[in-house]
């Protein structure tokens, strides 16, 4: 692991400490500052710090006071934006639009210390504070409202998020690459075009149709507006072109202007990934946050070991962002973070997470062959295992096993989500998770128990969770530990009606579960399912589906998975997901 240097800079006193006299790039998010890998915009300045730049963070500024960004003074470079580790609106609002009590990414848990639509305001309280620099948007609220999308809060169809913010590039994905490129040019007053990764919205002169005669025409805005279809179509245009290896720029017309969004960036390789998670970080709040952050606390002892998801599954928005090619750190690489990890003060002895998107795909390999290179799939588990995916559960048991001899750790547990599928692929692996790393609980998600709600979420059949249930407790069993699996369900998702949440409920109520939360579906900006939830139609076909949309609907779904008894039956233990 590097040297651990100080926190990045929140004030000019501890720009001072450094002997700095001017910042080349402000980093301006809605979450607090934590100086941890888990959390964005830290991997983004500790990253333009390792390329030499001179970085600042202000967290969770007075939006309505352009003074609060200039603390530090005018940015040489850019001033870069995010709204956080969460869509703003997601972080604010349930899936029934009420406010939430909690906002995990702030001190306390205090809510209100952001705005909605936080990239958008904090983009534009930039270009007042610091009239004339650059402005760069990015996290997973820009990632994720790239293109004109259907938002599910406000139940309209809003333009590019780079049409409201105003801000000159937008970094979509995990960024590092396109951020580091975006400072050299910028440093070098060179246009920001064609820059893999990104999007622009450039004047109505560069939106000439002839400019984008190699490129992919979503439709338009006002298309999208004037028939709801037309979102459909925009997204499985966009997914289309989700390979980094064969996608083609996309283009949006936005009255006489155009958004237009360069092919994703390649992954990091595995030793690109080490550089970035060897950074000096400090793995913890700064203290400006003055309290705890309950985001962070829930990882403070967790890490990092896979990036990407192969799934591709219709309502989650990883695809979009991280990508479906697959990146695992090296095993040396993350003993040495779980080797500092365990050598910090109030470490518990406990790891309790070795995750990612999907923790049991680590070491695991798509997009190493030829034929990767020019797949259109959306994913590579669904409908079937592709033939090119390399399964090496062997790499993941080894890793925990690895691990667990570090000198001050006692347990290893994997608590992030694993898929039950590729887990049914090695009796090895789910034998060393249940024997040695589940708490005593092991959250899972079959999401749906009715093959036909199922294939259109693109997960596996019932099947698959039966099974996996079969040999998590024979091995729990042949172990002589009582533990159990803890079921994540979803209500309300589109083609879902009462008739096909009784599959949930009748196996809810045959084995005694007690489900204290379940998850209503929200769809989240261009998904594929929040395609099918704005349109009503199939995402694959076309044809019309069921969806409830007003809030008694939904309550009949939630009210199906509720307990019927005051606890659960036959001694099983009360079980929440959520």
């Amino acid at each position: 692991m590097a040297e651990m240097k100080p926190f990045l800079p929140t004030t000019r006193a501890e720009m001072n400490a450094r002997g700095w006299d001017e910042l080349d790039v402000l980093l301006v998010t809605g979450d607090a500052y934590v100086d941890h890998p888990s959390f964005g915009a830290a991997v983004v300045g500790r990253v333009l710090e390792a390329e030499g730049w001179r970085v600042g963070v202000v967290a969770q500024p007075d939006w309505a006071d352009p003074a609060s960004l200039t603390v530090m003074g005018r940015p040489r470079l850019f001033c870069g934006v995010t709204a956080g580790n969460l869509d703003s609106m997601l972080a604010h609002y349930t899936a029934a639009r009420r406010r939430r009590k909690e906002d995990a990414y702030t001190p306390g848990g205090a809510v209100a210390r952001r705005p909605n639509m936080a990239a958008v305001v904090y983009a534009q309280l930039a270009r007042r504070a610091f009239p004339g620099v650059p402005t760069v948007l990015g996290g997973i609220e820009a990632s994720l409202r790239r293109t004109a999308h259907y938002d599910y809060w406000r139940d309209q169809v809003r333009p590019s998020i780079l049409a409201d913010a105003k801000a000159d590039i937008l970094v979509y994905g995990m960024g590092e690459r396109a951020v580091v490129e975006i400072a050299r040019r910028i440093a070098r007053a060179l246009p920001l075009d064609g820059i893999a990764g990104t999007a622009r919205m450039p004047g109505a002169r560069e939106s000439d149709p002839d400019l984008f005669a190699n490129c992919v025409l979503l439709p338009s805005l006002e298309e999208c507006r004037a028939d709801i279809r037309k979102v459909r179509e925009a997204t499985r245009l966009t997914e289309r072109e989700q390979n980094p290896f064969c996608g083609r720029p996309l283009v949006q017309r936005h009255g006489a202007r155009a958004v237009r969004i360069e092919p994703p960036a390649p992954p990091l390789d595995t030793a690109d990934l080490d550089r970035v998670y060897g950074l000096p970080f400090v793995r913890a709040p700064h203290p400006s946050c003055g309290g705890p952050v309950p985001a962070f606390t829930m990882i403070r002892d967790s890490v990092t070991v896979v990036r990407g998801c192969a799934g591709g599954c219709s309502f989650c928005g990883l695809g979009l962002h991280q990508g479906r090619f697959l990146s695992s750190r090296s095993e040396e690489s993350i003993l040495g973070e779980v080797r500092a990890m365990a050598g910090s003060p109030g470490f518990s002895g406990t790891v309790t997470d070795l995750g990612g998107p999907t923790a049991n795909l680590y070491g695991c390999v798509n997009g190493a062959v030829a034929a990767c290179r020019v797949c259109r799939r959306a994913s590579c588990l669904f409908p079937a295992f592709c033939p090119h995916l390399e399964l090496h559960p062997e790499a993941a048991i080894r890793l925990m096993r690895r691990v667990g001899e570090v000198a001050g750790v006692r347990h290893v547990f994997i608590q992030s989500g694993i898929r039950m599928d590729v887990a049914l692929e090695s009796p090895e692996y789910v034998r060393e998770l249940a024997r040695h790393h589940v708490s005593g609980h092991l959250k899972v998600a079959p999401e749906h128990l009715h093959p036909r709600v199922l294939r259109k979420m693109r997960k596996p059949g019932p099947e698959t969770f039966h099974a996996f249930r079969e040999a998590f407790e024979a091995e729990s069993r042949a172990a002589g530990r009582r533990q159990y699996l803890v079921p994540y369900f979803i209500s309300n998702f589109p083609g879902s009606t009462e008739r096909e949440m009784e599959a949930v409920e009748h196996f809810v109520r045959r084995e005694g579960w007690n489900l204290q939360q379940v998850q209503d579906f929200i769809p989240l900006p261009m998904t594929p399912a929040a395609a099918v939830y704005a349109t009503g139609l199939d995402y694959e076909t076309g044809e019309p589906v069921p969806v409830v949309r007003g809030l008694a609907g939904r309550r009949a779904q939630m009210r199906q998975l509720r307990p019927r008894t005051p606890g659960p039956r036959r001694g099983r233990p009360p079980h929440s997901s959520g």
